[in-house]
């Protein structure tokens, strides 16, 4: 199976989405020049051309890309080449109308934007393959081709009727039988059993709230049948080209995807990176969505497909990128595992819906601050490509468990409290982790976990039989775990497990019983021996057997446990306010012998090894001094560092250790 390196050839990929064909042809020439200027050595070219390519059903308009793809070959900058299908032409809506999507209430989403396409339209399908076989065979042996880019950002709902069907038969295929089915989804609850197939819908406007069973599932059949439109095409260019490795780039923390899935299927795994430049903990953000990125590339190098050059235009309010801190995030990702820093896109759009979304080239042009700060990530990224390409992150002794089913499962109308945010909970647990400097993995509750000294599960309200039994085994065998609240309540049915919480479970964290949850309001605490709780608490019964207990104290859960251990597995039933939450992470991991990357650290500095570098990354708005025993050459700056270095307002030092 290709891999990212044969895309790399030994160099960090540096550049981003490039849409000529908004521009006259003229601009292309004066584009390779900045390029080059600024250290590009990758395209990625088509994304959004479909209706260029195939103006008319049928109909071949391939000679602006050939064009442009011999300019880039012999520019010496390579392509990812996109098949156009994330977004069709208006003609196929207006031919097709079985092509477009409905939402849940039956309207159809008409062309005009993008992602204007029913995944399980057999029509969209048969263009969309059509349109990749002859891309494929045209440009698969091309010299400039890297990479295929597979459509772009997978994420479009449909409850039409083609996906009616699809979705009954992917629930056939699940169940086999309407009696299972109607087990499995508990449909003697509001007399909703199910006598014949075709009785069997998706999860359209309901009168109240929908059946929380039927609408996992129908989230579970959306990432199928937009994974076999994806295997669909990339099966296709590998036919032509089964040298070049083949990716689709996934969206940040994008609750859509089974990315576990997803990722076993790409050759390359890729995603699309946006912090707020306003957010204080935007650093961390990004070391959490590089973490999981690196996992689900199962720890080898991955790619940032789209980051922002300067603001984007989607959020209420869209902030520059002070200076800095666009070259701080790129490094970081770097320290993380990227072997691709990409942007979208290359130049700034005049016209359409992101025309205030920046591009590496602002409308400022090449003298503006955004291309002078793309021109130093660019000539920086060169100096580390040969001693960063291909090599990987120091082995993280900690993972944190995700599953995207039990996501999916939280949001049910009727859960407990809206107030916890799935997304949320899990980044104040990778924060604790991050703050205490302590790098870490993502993994899937059913993953082979004995290589981590500790497992931490932010929250898995779905949990299968599986999975239960794989983290009751991990602590036996001497791993200690650490879950929190709102876990192992339903099977993967959602369907309430006896006892609110699985007696396996209950029994390796020492719970006698758990009498009942309070959820906490938008604001409110609860008073823990030590710290305040927040979000969630809960009335436990602690069992004999149980080693430690952490109380709550005052209120109607005074005395009770907030806090189990129960050998080497602890239990929180509320999440401890962030300072909190990483004291205690981190003296949990110094007793299994985790210890941080590098011992005295300040507070805003990200410290990570990789390929047998040292990255430091000043996250704060002040210079620090940053202790470093022995001898360092900074890559960066060619400068010797002896026992210390010094770190300016984002400030960033590649060290290597001098002998």
């Amino acid at each position: 199976m290709p891999d990212l390196s044969v895309a790399t050839r030994g160099r960090i990929l540096f550049g981003g989405d490039y849409n000529p064909e908004q521009w006259p042809e003229e601009t292309w020439h004066e584009d390779v020049r900045l390029m080059k200027e600024a250290g590009v050595n990758s395209v990625t070219l088509g994304v959004f051309s479909w209706a260029k390519l195939e103006p008319r059903p049928g109909a071949r308009e391939f000679g602006w890309l050939d064009r442009l793809m011999d300019l880039m070959h012999d520019s010496g900058i390579g392509v990812v080449l996109a098949t156009p299908t994330a977004s069709p032409p208006p003609w196929m809506g207006r031919l097709h109308p079985e092509t477009l999507p409905r939402d849940e209430d039956g309207r159809t989403e008409w062309w005009g934007s993008r992602q204007h396409f029913s995944h399980s339209s057999a029509t969209y399908r048969r263009y969309a393959a059509a349109i990749t076989e002859d891309l494929a065979a045209r440009y698969g042996s091309h010299p400039a081709l890297r990479m295929w880019h597979i459509n772009n950002e997978y994420c479009t709902y449909d409850w039409g009727d083609e996906a009616e069907d699809a979705f009954r038969g992917w629930l056939q295929a699940r169940y086999g039988t309407l009696d299972a089915l109607n087990r499995a989804w508990g449909t003697a609850f509001w007399s909703q059993g199910y006598g014949d197939w075709y009785e069997v819908l998706p999860p359209r406007r309901a009168h109240y709230m929908k059946n929380p069973t039927q609408v996992l599932d129908f989230q579970r059949f959306t990432s199928d049948a937009l994974l076999e439109c994806y295997l669909a095409e990339r099966d296709i260019v590998a036919r032509h080209s089964p040298h070049i490795p083949v990716t689709t780039n996934f969206m940040a923390l994008w609750q859509g995807l089974d990315a576990w899935q997803w990722a076993e299927q790409e050759d390359v795994v890729s995603i699309d990176i946006y912090p707020d430049p306003r957010d204080p903990f935007g650093g961390q953000y990004g070391a959490l969505v590089h973490d999981m990125t690196r996992s689900q590339a199962r720890g080898g190098p991955w790619t940032v497909m789209e980051q922002a050059a300067g603001p984007v235009n989607w959020r209420g309010v869209n902030h520059p990128k002070p200076a800095g801190l666009g070259r701080l995030w790129s490094l970081q990702a770097v320290a993380r595992g990227a072997d691709a820093v990409c942007y979208f896109q290359w130049r700034q759009s005049r016209q359409g819906s992101e025309k205030f979304h920046s591009g590496m080239v602002s409308h400022a042009g090449e003298h503006g601050r955004t291309f002078q700060e793309v021109k130093r990530i660019g000539a920086e990224l060169a100096l580390l490509s040969e001693r960063v390409t291909g090599t990987r992150v120091e082995a993280a002794e900690v993972a944190v468990l995700l599953d995207f089913n039990a996501w999916w499962a939280s949001l049910q109308d009727g859960r407990l409290s809206g107030e916890v945010d799935f997304p949320q909970v899990v980044r104040a647990w990778h924060r604790a982790l991050w703050e205490a400097h302590v790098v870490a993995d993502f993994a899937h509750p059913e993953h082979d976990l004995s290589a981590y000294k500790l497992v931490v599960v932010p929250q898995l309200y779905l949990m299968t039989d599986a999975a239960i039994d794989n983290l009751v085994a991990y602590v036996h065998q001497g791993g200690t775990l650490v879950c929190g609240f709102q876990t192992g309540i339903a099977d993967e049915d959602d369907r309430v497990r006896e006892g609110g919480m699985d007696a396996r479970l209950r029994a390796l964290f020492g719970i006698g019983v758990l009498h009942d949850w309070w959820p906490l309001d938008a604001g409110e605490t609860v008073d823990v021996a030590g710290f305040h709780g927040t979000l969630w608490s809960e009335e436990i019964e602690a069992a004999d057997d149980v080693d430690a207990v952490t109380p709550y104290k005052g209120g109607e859960l005074d005395g009770l446990p907030a806090v189990l251990r129960k050998g080497r597995a602890w239990y929180l039933s509320t999440l401890p306010e962030s300072h909190a939450l990483r004291t205690l992470l981190a003296d949990i991991a110094a007793e299994t012998g985790v210890r941080p990357t590098l011992a005295g650290l300040p507070a805003a500095v990200e410290a990570v090894r990789r390929g047998g570098l040292l990255f430091l990354l000043n996250h704060g708005r002040d210079g620090v001094t940053v202790p470093v025993p022995g001898r360092h050459r900074d890559l960066l700056t060619g400068a010797d560092v002896t026992d210390a270095v010094e770190l300016g307002r984002y400030g960033v030092a590649v060290l290597e250790a001098v002998a």
